[in-house]
Order: C-alpha cells, then sequence, then structure tokens
C-alpha cells in the first residue's frame, strides 16, 4: 500500500484535532446547555465521518441522516431549531409541525418531549447549523460526496454531470445533457444549419410562449392606468367553523377600499374534511363586498405578498362584477408556489398580505 501524501495526512490530522476537542466541549457544557453539547457532539461526528474510509456507502452516510429531520421530510436548509429541553427539529420539521398544529387546533409540541413549541419558545442552534454544514451529502448528479456547505455551489458551477442545456436553445435546440457533454454536443449541433424557413417557425413557436407569459404584465400594466385603483394591507387571522367536527378557515377584518366595505375569506384545501393528512396543501380565497352599491360594481382584483413576508406568490388578476345580490366572488386559489410555501402561511400566527382592487368604469 502506497503511503499517504502529507497533504491528506495533514486533513485527517486536522479532522482528527476537532473532533477531540468538539467532544471534550459536548462533555464540559452538557449540564449547562443540552443543545449546545448536541452542537459539539454533531461537529464530532460530522469530523469523524470525514476520517472514516468508504465515505461513499449509504451506511456511513447514515450519521448525516440521522440529524436530519424530527418527522422525516428531506432536510433543505442548514436552520435547525431546539426546544426548551434541547431536542433539534429542521427549519423544514419546525414549520411542518406549527402547521399541522394550526390545521388541527392544537398547540405544537415537541415531537421528543411534548413540551410546547413555538416561534417564540423555539431558537436556532448555530452549533449544530455548523456542524450540519460540513457533514457529507450526495451530489445528485455525479453521486460524489461533499459536505452541505459546499454541495450548492458544487451542483450550480462545478459538477462535470449537472444537466445543461445548448448554447443554440434561443434558436430551438432541445437539447438537455451533462455539461461534459455539452461541447461535443455543440460542434455537432443541427440548429445553426438550418434554413431561414426552418428557423421561423421554430422562432414563432417561441414567440407565442413568450407572449403568453407578458400577457400577465401587460394586463397588470393596463390596470395601472385606471382612474380608480386601491390598494391595502391584509391580515388573514384563523377561525374555526361551528360543525361537529370544525373546519379551520381565515377571514379579515372589515376594511374599505374604492370607498366601498370589504372582507376576504380563506380556506385549506377547499375546506376538506382533514387537510392535516394531505402532503400537498393550497389555500384558496373569496372577495366579499359588504356595502350597498347602486349600481353594478366591476372590479379587477389581486393578492400579492406584504411587504415583510417572504412567501412567494405568482400574482393571477381576476374579475367580477359585484350587485347587491351578488356581493361575493367564488373561491379562487392563491397562487403560492408550493405546499412548503403554504406551510409557511398555515405556521404563521396571522397571514399578512396586500390586496389590489382596481375599478372599471365604462
Amino acid at each position: 500500500m502506497a503511503p499517504k501524501p502529507w497533504g491528506e495526512w495533514s486533513t485527517a490530522l486536522s479532522h482528527l484535532a476537532l473532533g477531540v476537542v468538539s467532544l471534550h466541549a459536548a462533555v464540559s457544557t452538557a449540564q449547562a446547555s443540552r443543545g449546545a453539547a448536541a452542537g459539539f457532539l454533531l461537529q464530532a461526528l460530522a469530523a469523524a465521518t470525514m476520517l472514516a474510509p468508504g465515505l461513499g456507502t449509504d451506511e456511513d452516510c447514515l450519521a448525516g441522516a440521522w440529524v436530519a429531520t424530527v418527522i422525516g421530510l428531506p432536510l433543505l436548509a442548514f436552520d435547525f431549531h431546539w426546544c426548551t429541553n434541547g431536542h433539534l427539529m429542521c427549519a423544514g420539521c419546525f414549520i411542518h409541525l406549527l402547521a399541522d398544529a394550526r390545521l388541527k387546533e392544537e398547540q405544537a409540541t415537541c415531537p421528543n418531549c411534548r413540551c410546547e413549541i413555538s416561534k417564540s419558545l423555539c431558537c436556532r442552534n448555530l452549533a449544530v447549523e455548523k456542524a450540519v454544514s460540513e457533514l457529507p451529502s450526495e451530489c445528485g448528479f455525479c453521486l460524489r460526496q461533499f459536505p452541505r456547505s459546499l454541495l450548492e455551489r458544487h451542483q450550480k458551477e462545478e459538477c462535470q454531470d449537472r444537466v445543461t442545456q445548448c448554447k443554440y436553445k434561443r434558436i430551438g435546440c432541445p437539447w438537455h445533457g451533462p455539461f461534459h457533454e455539452l461541447t461535443v454536443h455543440e460542434a455537432a449541433c443541427a440548429h445553426p444549419t438550418k434554413t431561414g424557413n426552418e428557423l421561423m417557425e421554430i422562432l414563432d413557436e417561441m414567440d407565442q410562449s413568450h407572449r403568453r407569459e407578458m400577457q400577465l404584465y401587460n394586463s397588470v400594466f393596463s390596470l395601472l392606468s385606471f382612474e380608480k385603483i386601491g390598494y391595502t394591507e391584509v391580515q388573514f387571522r384563523p377561525y374555526r367553523t361551528d360543525d361537529f367536527i370544525t373546519r379551520l378557515y381565515y377571514e379579515t377584518p372589515r376594511f374599505t377600499v374604492l370607498n366601498q366595505t370589504w372582507v376576504l375569506k380563506a380556506r385549506v384545501n377547499d375546506s376538506e374534511r382533514n387537510p392535516n393528512l394531505s402532503c400537498k396543501r393550497t389555500l384558496s380565497f373569496q372577495l366579499l363586498l359588504k356595502s350597498k352599491v347602486t349600481a353594478p360594481l366591476e372590479c379587477s382584483f389581486l393578492l400579492l405578498k406584504g411587504p415583510y413576508d417572504d412567501v412567494k406568490i405568482s400574482p393571477v388578476i381576476y374579475h367580477f362584477v359585484f350587485t347587491n345580490e351578488s356581493n361575493e366572488t367564488d373561491y379562487v386559489p392563491l397562487p403560492i408556489v408550493d405546499s412548503v410555501e403554504c406551510n409557511k402561511l398555515l405556521a404563521a400566527k396571522n397571514i399578512n398580505l396586500r390586496l389590489f382592487l382596481f375599478q372599471i368604469q365604462k
């Protein structure tokens, strides 16, 4: 067996020293703070996994897996929260627990010790986050192991197996493939040699797709030219129905826009019986006119995220004619990106959004 070069020995010694120091710190702080001790212990574990031979096997990666989640969700971020007794929850699990508690009308509790948890009671554990960032994780393209803190950069910029597109995609080349095959493909790509007529057909299809994307923005710009425009911050508050099996719904206090009084209501998964049992979660909302009108009131409206929220909402414009007999819209989807964003809203004490109303005058 060939001796290891000095660089490898130096790296191994640094990991060994880190492991010893972290273990000593874990023992020293165990009585004062179990959360901090857990962080130091994970740091020692990270150092040990870097020293272990055959790190590429699934068994050797269990060190990262056991710390990943409390309730089985994938570890997507480094943020870790801990309850008052020191038990750890990754950010995804923490938000999921708070959202589930809201749907079931229960107090959210730690899955390990059942103490109460909330955004005010739990804080982040920076020692654990540092340790987890050093744990190995597998690249989804080349299957090599990298520290979690370096994985995103590797997958976006360095991995030779990452999926990329041909530089001639702008003239219709549909090729997707590994980065290391890109040069060979582009040298043989047939699209640069297509005739003008062939390219015109491809460009026409791309123009149609682009026009559909731009239609929303053009509609918004058109609405902004209207004479009567109003907007306000709205706060959805959670309530329960009076049914035997109560259902969660949200409602805003009354507010005034365009000299009229309005209310917004929202519901989860279209008020299905047990939304907490579903992995896919959606919100839909309804706009209600509470004041009397002397003539039909034709409006366009849309909801966007509030100024202090980070929820991702794709704007959609809705249209309705309000009268005294027809004063509420149907429930329409709140265009949040996915269930993760929905859980963020459900986990919050209130949902804060911004409503825009445009009165259409004929």
